[in-house]
């Protein structure tokens, strides 16, 4: 992939090393690759014996290049290049591979600017991995992995699927060409909300509370409410223990699954 669409290339072999120990890679397992570029992290990936690697790669001439590095016969029917941009394709992999909830893994050292849009997509996936290892910029992977009373929208947003870890920072020399800021190799574990809740109607909710974050839960939620339905959004968050005077920073994603419920329920 060429610098203009924003690749760091990953060469830090203890990170490289991290990042596939992270991945827990057994023979049944089914890996996706984002952004190979060279291979450095495809070869470790590869030595744990993956039953499938898919590699997405946007850039056709690393594609290329992969095809003919990988070209090897022990690897033939082990390693699928698909060329094309992730954010497209990411979406409709899990049908098109026949990719059964939890039966895959998505590992990618990322172009920074596609990381929320990434991560939107998966959160979207009907069928989604079991677990997410991406390097990221620093910066984003704190914010990501951000509990009450720090909670932040992308943080609320991505713990409703997944718990996220930050594994290591990584410095900026760790890739080439270097970024300017460093990065951080994350971990993200799928989860289930435990049916209490569906994905359109928690991520309606989360919209609304956070809409100003530095306005209070109450303000927030009860934006453009008449009198009767201000006391009635008051009233709820009394039952749930909630003071109408917090920021919806101090929330944990449980209290705003809650929330949505409830609200979801009051329609």
């Amino acid at each position: 992939m060429s610098q203009k669409l924003g690749q760091h290339f990953l060469q830090d072999k203890r990170v490289l090393e991290a990042a596939s120990e992270a991945a827990a890679i057994k023979p049944k397992d089914t890996v996706v690759e984002i952004g190979p570029g060279h291979g450095e992290l495809t070869e470790y990936l590869l030595s744990a014996e993956p039953r499938r690697l898919l590699l997405i790669e946007k850039d056709k001439r690393l594609a290329e290049a992969l095809a003919e590095i990988l070209a090897e016969p022990s690897k033939k029917g082990t390693v699928k290049i698909i060329e094309g941009d992730a954010l497209r394709i990411i979406p409709m992999l899990p049908v098109k591979e026949k990719l059964a909830d939890g039966e895959y893994k998505i590992v990618g050292n990322i172009p920074y600017y596609i990381t929320g849009r990434l991560l939107r997509e998966i959160s979207e996936l009907k069928n989604k991995p079991s677990l997410v290892i991406l390097t990221i910029q620093k910066e984003v992977a704190e914010r990501l992995t951000a509990k009450e009373p720090e909670t932040n929208l992308l943080a609320a947003s991505v713990r409703f699927w997944s718990e996220p870890k930050i594994l290591r920072i990584v410095n900026a020399g760790a890739f080439k060409p270097a970024p300017k800021v460093d990065s951080a190799l994350v971990l993200l574990k799928t989860k289930t909300a435990g049916g209490k809740i569906d994905s359109e109607t928690y991520y309606r909710l989360l919209r609304r509370l956070f809409r100003q974050p530095r306005k209070t839960i109450f303000n927030n939620l009860s934006a453009g409410a008449g009198k009767e339905e201000r006391d009635k959004i008051k009233t709820t968050m009394e039952d749930l223990e909630i003071s109408p005077s917090l920021r919806p920073q101090a929330l944990s994603v449980e209290k705003i699954i809650e929330l949505a419920r409830v609200f979801h329920q009051g329609k």
